[in-house]
């Protein structure tokens, strides 16, 4: 019997890359568009129509009418953030009831995992993490220790379930001598948010994206944040609180891993980071600035600025080998336009010795090796086809091909659906 296909969506750096615009260009190819972790942390940045919109907990699939879109059990909801996001879309005319469906084992963020989040990054004095304070960290941390609180909670004694896991909470934010907070307006939302939730199709998302793909049909995984943010593969301790590499979507959405097809890698041709951590390719100068206002480097969520740097060859072979990336998309390649020169990190030199293998600790004594490359010095934004590619940018492409060992399939030029071009 002939089975539908998953393919997988993920973001190769450090967050940021584009991959809400690249999931809303793909959908088309669709029939259920799923995510498979992360939380409201996400801001997938989408403009089409003259229209600007940020996703941060509705997959990237809604835009594009008669679609499924899943939130899966790996994600962690915050109900009063859902409400808004989704009321927000709705008020530009976009049904949402009618296409969104909701994991019952997602796990809910409570008012009181925010302020744990705070307590626990005060805690930290120097060594922050860099958090964006929406409680995603002590959510997850309380699934793993079998403590969470899941929307298919929300049916039945919800209000007791809560209160037990406030309870708790209230008394770890004693312990960590947390007591100046108050809730009350914050709580009351939240509890507004759950009503509103109950009005969605809450599901046992595991049972219908496997019926789905008994049926022949095709489902398209979108991850959140990237893979140097991965809990297991990323720069620990600086990184998100999930596992944001593609073995994640068989955990976020219970799927076989004999199911997943093509694996879509996103990069931007440069790179970037937010919040704190190490960043080998950072650029403190004028280039990075420049950059930084090139490419509207500012958090769609927080609104803070992205730390930008050079791209790093030995990041990206990395994530491509532990994902099994299949085909890259580069996002963001028209904010280098202007530059005489392109520089790229093929290697790091640690303790007096170069590699091209990604390190266990990338925060002391690193010092990236480049290669200098011209720029194509020409305006790209217009561009609707490859053959009007420059050839310094044709050469750009090849090269990063080669050192990747994977084709570059799809390349944005331009924040708008339109500004996209598919490679033959």
């Amino acid at each position: 019997m002939k089975t539908g296909k998953v393919d997988v969506l993920l973001g190769l750096q450090w967050g940021d890359e584009g991959k809400g615009k690249v999931v809303d260009v793909l959908t088309p190819r669709y029939d259920v568009v799923a995510r498979f972790q992360g939380g409201p942390n996400a801001g997938h940045t989408l403009e089409f129509e003259g229209q600007k919109y940020v996703l941060r907990s509705i997959p990237s699939g809604i835009f594009q009418g008669g679609k499924v879109n899943i939130i899966g059990n790996g994600v962690v909801l915050a109900p009063d953030l859902f409400m808004d996001e989704a009321k927000d879309l709705e008020k530009s005319g976009h049904p949402l009831k009618e296409r969104l469906y909701i994991s019952k084992k997602a796990h809910l963020i409570m008012p009181t995992h925010r302020l744990l989040d705070a307590a626990n990054e005060a805690a930290k004095g120097k060594n922050k993490v860099g958090t964006t304070g929406k409680g995603i960290g002590p959510t997850y941390t309380d699934k793993v220790s079998r403590n969470g609180l899941r929307v298919g909670d929300i049916f039945e004694n919800f209000e007791e379930k809560y209160a037990a896991h406030k309870a708790r909470h209230e008394q770890m934010l004693k312990a960590l001598n947390y007591v100046d907070y108050d809730i009350t307006e914050v709580e009351k939302k939240w509890m507004e948010g759950i009503g509103y939730l109950r009005q969605f199709h809450i599901i046992d998302s595991e049972h219908v994206i496997n019926k789905t793909l008994k049926e022949g049909k095709s489902i398209l995984c979108e991850g959140a944040q990237g893979t140097m943010l991965d809990v297991d593969f990323g720069s620990y301790p600086f990184v998100t609180s999930s596992n944001t590499i593609c073995a994640g979507a068989c955990i976020g959405l219970g799927i076989g891993p004999n199911k997943i097809g093509e694996v879509y890698g996103i990069m931007k041709a440069y790179c970037t980071r937010v919040g704190a951590g190490p960043f080998p390719t950072e650029l403190f100068d004028a280039t990075g600035d420049r950059i930084r206002d090139l490419g509207h480097e500012y958090g769609a969520v927080t609104g803070r600025e992205r730390r930008c740097g050079w791209i790093d060859l030995v990041a990206l072979r990395y994530s491509i080998m532990i994902n099994g990336v299949t085909q890259l998309i580069m996002m963001k390649s028209d904010v280098l336009d202007g530059f005489d020169t392109i520089k790229a990190c093929v290697a790091y030199k640690q303790n007096g010795k170069e590699t091209r293998d990604f390190p266990y600790d990338i925060e002391h004594g690193i010092e990236p090796v480049y290669k200098e490359l011209p720029g194509w010095k020409t305006d790209m934004t217009k561009f609707t086809d490859e053959s009007q590619f420059p050839k310094e940018f044709n050469d750009y492409i090849k090269f990063l091909e080669a050192e990747l060992e994977t084709p570059i399939k799809i390349i944005s030029i331009g924040p708008d659906r339109e500004q996209t071009i598919v490679r033959k």
